[in-house]
């Protein structure tokens, strides 16, 4: 099996990407699939190189990245450092950070081009990075199959049940910060996060853009998430009724952990790769 870890590629601001890449290295061309991580997330949270490389052995190529503002830096991708970029952070970036992987992975000029076939790039995104799987599927034609894990349905994270009094605070101060459970750092929230929401509201219409998907949508989810409840699941199923519906009864990662030690995955997690890796094995 071939693995290129921490590939820097340019994203939004000109922050670098840094980008991972499994596959069974036979020059024959092999479907992509690109997974995008979630709010406080990370592409190496919860040993995701095991999940990798289970889509590698089923015959993908598997791509994942972290958001260029994500918090954490190039030699250090584990590790919130770059707390400045994290408050910077917002949806348009991911997007465009997403797009660039995108143009990376189906470029005839990509180091590892023969073993991508441009004809079937999928899609899979975790929690928030559900969200912008959804948005930039809608927008990039080359997107044939999405699926979705613990997707949120509005691009309003982490601030949608925050009260008009906290938000009216967050914008005279500017900044609000959240409190990061695992690491304990206050991580900051620049204001600005609030207003790329209003300023391409259209465009960040989760619900609408999986409504006018014409290509195919798994949503998985779990009947115990805390984080993001299982009607959210619901929602995205009721703006797509082709979508396919797959629970388990788990919580918002699946069982996972960070950090994650064990050579497996927990039953939940490995019944949501598993049946990720059937649907787009069916496309």
């Amino acid at each position: 099996m071939k693995i290129s870890k921490n590939i820097l590629l340019k994203g939004a601001d000109d922050k670098p990407l840094a980008t991972d890449i499994f596959f069974n290295d036979d020059d024959n061309p092999k479907p992509t699939v690109i997974y995008a991580h979630g709010f406080n997330g990370f592409k190496d949270w919860g040993n995701f190189d095991i999940i990798a490389k289970q889509f590698a052995e089923a015959g993908f190529v598997f791509i994942k990245f972290n958001f260029s503002h994500n918090g954490t830096i190039s030699d250090q991708p584990e590790d919130f450092i770059d707390l400045e970029a994290y408050g910077n952070n917002n949806y348009t970036k991911e997007l465009y950070d997403l797009q660039a992987v995108i143009d990376w992975a189906m470029n005839d000029n990509n180091l590892f081009a023969n073993n991508i076939n441009q004809n079937k790039l999928s899609l899979i995104g975790h929690s928030r990075g559900g969200g912008i799987v959804i948005i930039k599927a809608a927008e990039e034609k080359r997107v044939k199959a999405i699926a979705t894990w613990a997707s949120v349905a509005e691009c309003k994270t982490p601030w949608s049940t925050w009260s008009a009094e906290k938000i009216n605070a967050w914008k005279n101060s500017g900044v609000e910060y959240y409190f990061n459970g695992r690491t304990k750092q206050q991580m900051p929230l620049y204001y600005q996060l609030h207003e790329d929401y209003f300023n391409n509201s259209e465009r960040l219409n989760i619900q609408k853009a999986i409504s006018n998907l014409q290509i195919p949508v798994l949503i998985c989810h779990g009947t115990k998430d805390e984080a993001v409840t299982v009607a959210k699941a619901h929602l995205l199923k009721t703006a797509k009724p082709s979508a396919e519906l797959f629970l388990v009864e788990s919580d918002h990662v699946f069982g996972r952990k960070h950090p994650w030690t064990e050579n497996n995955l927990p039953e939940a997690m490995q019944l949501v790769v598993d049946k990720t890796i059937r649907f787009f094995c069916e496309r």
